[in-house]
């Protein structure tokens, strides 16, 4: 969408928890495509695609019979990739991104840290007429605060050897990162943003505003989410605004709720 000589991008980050929930096992793909219809961004990255799971046939537990992420994608996206983080007996899944824009390339990197826990950075390119290219990276790093860390070094030498400098660069999903030493590595070596910087204050910060400083969004767990897990970082784009939807309609399709973020490319 443009607006002037600026063009507008909304984005959301969402992890969907391989569309299914955790100890039934019933389908909530249907729930997750009627969120993305609701959330209407024009790009969306989402972590835990099940895009194959040979243990459920097509109509039981409520499961549509195409795969996975091409289910999600008639939610109005003519474009995606997907990266696969995980391969099992049964299936596999992994990172993906839906966009109404080009995806010219994607590619996808294993950043895995150990053998316990298969990781994976989703790197792609979407060309909207009339403006550069953007670059998208995808991730789900690790549970382990030390993996998440190599992960991210990774993922900071891939931006400074691959990217241009002066390209649109969106990254995002969940970063597993509550205690934000991801965060500060890459601010410091991608002079990112964090597109929820200063949404969100406490009690104490609002008596001591000198005490504030950028906090990302509470998005886990989606029943009452308090921890800051996922996020969007972005370079050469301006953020205009930023929410994430809760309640019981959303706690229903994931243990995540979406970041969401609307953003201005000139």
């Amino acid at each position: 969408m443009r607006a002037g000589d600026r063009m507008k991008l909304r984005t959301a980050t969402y992890n969907i928890c391989k569309g299914a929930t955790g100890i039934a096992g019933r389908s909530r793909v249907h729930d997750i495509r009627l969120a993305l219809h609701l959330i209407d961004a024009d790009l969306v990255f989402l972590q835990e695609v099940q895009d194959r799971d040979d243990r459920r046939r097509p109509g039981r537990l409520q499961r549509p019979a195409a795969a996975q992420l091409d289910f999600l994608a008639t939610s109005g996206y003519a474009h995606c990739a997907y990266g696969i983080n995980s391969i099992y007996a049964h299936g596999h899944h992994g990172n993906a991104i839906l966009s109404r824009y080009p995806i010219t390339s994607y590619t996808n990197h294993d950043i895995s840290d150990h053998a316990l826990e298969r990781r994976g950075m989703l790197h792609a390119v979407v060309e909207p007429a009339g403006v550069p290219p953007i670059h998208l990276i995808c991730l789900h790093l690790g549970l382990v605060k030390m993996s998440r860390l190599r992960q991210a070094r990774f993922v900071s030498d891939f931006v400074e050897q691959e990217i241009p400098a002066g390209a649109p660069l969106i990254m995002a999903g969940d970063f597993n990162d509550w205690q934000r030493r991801v965060d500060l590595e890459l601010r410091r070596r991608l002079a990112v943003t964090e597109v929820s910087d200063a949404e969100e204050s406490g009690w104490l910060d609002r008596l001591l505003p000198w005490r504030r400083r950028p906090r990302p969004a509470r998005t886990f767990p989606s029943v009452a989410p308090w921890l800051r897990l996922d996020r969007i970082y972005v370079r050469g784009l301006s953020v205009h605004e930023t929410r994430v939807p809760r309640g019981k309609s959303w706690a229903r399709r994931s243990d995540h709720v979406p970041l969401i973020a609307d953003l201005e490319l000139p």
